[in-house]
């Protein structure tokens, strides 16, 4: 069983809005978690452009939590829409649009991501068939002249640039 987060760690109530002053509230504290969300976000695809994927890395808790935050409050905006849109509606189309907007710079980033994934996967596959291609050669059975294997071979090593 996994602990739930407590519904108080949220910039937002996830009950109904009772007031316009609620709702508004909602849509303004969520939208300011869209804003933090994207702003990691951006930083991150810098980051992963530029090759600094320790400093990207390091990025992960808090778009962890931020991502979580905003789920659960795009949920609570789906549960309420009626009472939102009821309520507030300017603050409801606000929220709207800027969901619409965040939608692009999510995929930017979800194909920058796979792309590092996919060259950190060729380099590997790479250096292990190169690695596995020197060991190939050595005769697995037994020679013309009926002598046994000298036995397996240890790794001799691998070279890795840094400068990549």
């Amino acid at each position: 069983m996994t602990a739930q987060p407590n519904a108080n760690t949220f910039p937002f109530s996830l009950d109904r809005p009772a007031s316009k002053q609620e709702a508004d509230n909602f849509c303004s504290a969520l939208s300011g978690t869209m804003e933090a969300l994207l702003s990691v976000i951006e930083m991150e695809t810098d980051l992963v452009r530029a090759g600094k994927l320790k400093e990207a890395g390091e990025l992960q808790p808090d778009k962890a939590r931020l991502i979580h935050e905003y789920t659960r409050g795009m949920m609570a905006a789906k549960e309420h829409a009626v009472a939102l849109g009821n309520l507030s509606s300017a603050a409801t189309q606000a929220l709207r649009r800027q969901h619409s907007e965040f939608q692009p710079v999510l995929r930017i980033n979800l194909a920058v991501l796979s792309t590092a994934r996919d060259v950190a996967n060729n380099l590997v596959s790479t250096v292990a068939k190169a690695a596995g291609a020197k060991n190939a050669s050595a005769p697995t059975t037994y020679g013309r002249d009926g002598a046994a294997p000298s036995g397996p071979q240890s790794a001799r090593g691998i070279a890795v640039n840094q400068a990549l």
